[in-house]
Formats: C-alpha cells, structure tokens, sequence
C-alpha cells in the first residue's frame, strides 16, 4: 500500500512543477503584452492569440483577465523587491546606493509594470493599489534597514522616509518618461534628497541619528553639507 502511494505521488508532483512552469510562462507572456497594449485594448481572445494559448487554459489559472493582470502586477512586484532588497552584505551607504539603483533599473527596464504598480493600475483598483502598498512597506523596510539596522521604525522616521519615496515615486515616473538625465546622476539625486530627510528626522529626533560616518547625501564634513553650520 505504501509502495502504491509513493508511485501515485510522484506524477503528482511532476504535474504541479509543469502547472507551474506554465503558469509563470503565461505570467512572461502577459507582461510583455501589456507593457505594449493597454488592459482596457486586450481582450481575453486578443491575449489567447497572441499568447498562442487556448483561452480556457488562462481561464484555468487565473480565472479571469483581471486575475491574469493581477497576477502580473504581483509577479512585477516581486521582482521589484527581489532587486531593490538584495545587498545584505554591503555597508549601509553602499547598500542604499545599490537599493536606489535597482530600483530604477527595474523601471526603466520594465516602465509599463512600473507605471502600473505607482498609478495603481486600472482605474484605481482597490487591489492593485493594495499591492503598491506593500511594495512602498517593503522598501521603506530597506531602506531603513540600510540606514538604521532595523526594518521598524517610529512614526516620524517612517513617516519622513516615505515623504521621500512618494517623492522617488513621482520623480521615477517623470524620468522614465522623459530620459532627461542619466540613471546614474538622477541616483546620486535621490541620494542626497534621501540624505536631507535623514537630517530633518535627526533633527526632529535625535534617537534616529543619521548613519555615522558619511551618511547617503552628506559630503565628506558634515558642516559642507549643512545649512546650520554657516
């Protein structure tokens, strides 16, 4: 009887690695599809045609096209995190500069996701915008990680750090709509921008001391840098 069971487990366990693998094949396609065409232009048949997949089979795994498109929007945002969180092992300053890189790596290698994730998607859904939520919580959780060696902080230091990302967020947008400086001067930006609102939290609360040293944004001697030093 135990042999039996063991026999009828493995296909098993084969066919959820293939349902697997094609659902996040179709998630790919999807992707690709509307970084190209709005979701409002696509069609479950326009998606099975151009996907070269039966409509059932997207039915199947998502059950319907606005599951399909929130599953994308959630793959997207895995990603996102997955390259904005990585650098465990770097320094502080070096890890924020890293965290700021990706993050606008990813959006300008993935603008239609990107856009979607920040506008909230389609005509502001409610789930859509859950989903922004958390992927502001995540890295607001980085980036105080880098800074401060904690994911949780008060309010006032949270509510500083996401003033700035809200600010990186509509900043983010215009830059990939318009090209108007290189990745690496408009991340130097977000830097020092992040570097002043470390100083504001520092001043407003010296329990959250900006990182020593040469926090992200200060320069080199910290009276360079600060107004109240002339």
């Amino acid at each position: 009887m135990n042999h039996s069971q063991q026999h009828v487990g493995r296909p098993q366990a084969r066919g959820t690695d293939r349902s697997l693998a094609r659902r996040a094949e179709l998630i790919a396609i999807g992707r690709k599809l509307f970084a190209d065409t709005s979701y409002d232009t696509l069609s479950m048949d326009d998606i099975a045609k151009q996907a070269r997949v039966a409509k059932g089979l997207i039915y199947y795994y998502f059950k319907s096209k606005r599951g399909y498109y929130l599953a994308i929007i959630e793959d997207s945002v895995a990603d996102l995190i997955s390259r904005a969180a990585g650098g465990l092992e770097l320094p502080p300053e070096e890890r924020v500069h890293r965290t700021i890189d990706s993050y606008l790596c990813y959006a300008e290698q993935h603008q239609a996701a990107y856009r979607a994730i920040i506008t909230g998607g389609v005509g502001f859904d409610a789930e859509v915008l859950a989903i922004r939520d958390g992927v502001r919580e995540a890295i607001l959780e980085t980036i105080a990680e880098g800074v401060y060696g904690r994911r949780k902080v008060a309010p006032l230091p949270r509510m500083a750090l996401l003033g700035w990302l809200c600010s990186v967020e509509g900043a983010t947008l215009d830059w990939i709509d318009h090209q108007a400086l290189p990745r690496d001067v408009m991340r130097e930006l977000l830097v020092k921008m992040l570097g002043g609102a470390l100083r504001a939290i520092e001043d407003l609360d010296p329990s959250y001391p900006a990182p020593p040293g040469r926090p992200p944004g200060m320069s080199e001697e910290r009276g360079s840098a600060d107004p109240r030093s002339k």
